[in-house]
């Protein structure tokens, strides 16, 4: 392995030792001869975490995290860690195939005004996973969490949001912003953008970080022709009749996400949509 990888591979995970396996094992299986380099950045480590990483995995490199410090903080960790050329940003529940870090990788090199590149994600049940979006407004926040949802109105702006018109056609596109849960970029790239800085504990930080890309003269593209598996639990949906009022009391995952959305709009409210404004200052 090069002193200088091509490519730091950086996988967060959350007390998940056994998906965390699985994903290393994946890596290394598709990785090819791509000059490479794994950070595993582990939230609230527990022990069969530790023993994992230092008998199976021992040419990993570990930064284990006693407290739960949320997903930003330890994505920030993995990319000021990182010693590559490219970076891939991965949560532990993403499994490879094929050659898809080839093809995110030569796409990026051929096109440097891209900022951040997401694959296609595919369940394991070999159905599309929805990935990437629009910005959300305050709208979009009240129909995807309430009962508003069910209606003809917050429907149409639903599929707007989730760009489905677009995604008919497999081919790579611009959008707004990609799910976080697989991301690559370059350090050149990080260089001028920076870190992720919502500061929330999880959710809306991948919307943010796009956001900046876009703000900073970057693209965000949606790749289809790499795919990888994803297991997406949805911890936030809604519960009841109530949607968002129910979610809120009973369930913390819907609470990170309105508080993290909650941010989002407090530090960008003044700004216009950057995506569209970088055609505009481009004209």
């Amino acid at each position: 392995m090069k002193l200088t990888p091509e490519l730091s591979i950086i996988i967060t995970s959350y007390r998940q030792p056994e998906i965390l396996k699985l994903a290393i094992e994946s890596i290394k299986s598709n990785i090819g001869e791509i000059s490479y380099e794994i950070l595993s950045v582990d939230g609230g480590t527990q022990e069969k975490t530790t023993d994992l990483m230092r008998e199976e995995f021992p040419e990993v490199r570990f930064f284990p995290h006693v407290e739960n410090v949320g997903l930003e903080p330890l994505i920030n960790k993995g990319l000021k860690e990182a010693r590559g050329e490219f970076l891939l940003v991965m949560n532990a529940d993403i499994i490879f195939k094929d050659d898809s870090f080839r093809s995110m990788l030569d796409y990026l090199k051929l096109h440097p005004d891209v900022g951040l590149l997401g694959p296609k994600l595919i369940n394991f049940d070999g159905t599309f996973q929805q990935s990437c979006f629009r910005f959300y407004t305050p709208w979009t926040i009240l129909y995807r969490r309430t009962f508003l949802g069910k209606f003809s109105f917050a429907k149409k702006h639903l599929a707007k949001f989730e760009m489905k018109s677009q995604l008919k056609k497999e081919k790579p596109i611009e959008v707004d912003w990609l799910m976080g849960s697989i991301l690559m970029t370059s350090r050149k790239v990080v260089q001028k953008v920076g870190f992720m800085n919502l500061g929330g504990f999880m959710y809306m930080e991948d919307v943010d970080w796009c956001w900046s890309m876009w703000k900073n003269g970057y693209k965000v593209i949606y790749y289809p022709f790499a795919k990888v598996y994803h297991y997406h639990g949805k911890q936030s949906g809604n519960k009841g009749f109530l949607g968002v009022t129910s979610s809120l009391l009973f369930n913390r995952y819907t609470r990170h996400h309105t508080v993290s959305a909650f941010k989002f709009f407090k530090k960008h409210w003044r700004e216009k949509n950057p995506r569209e404004s970088f055609y505009q200052n481009k004209n």
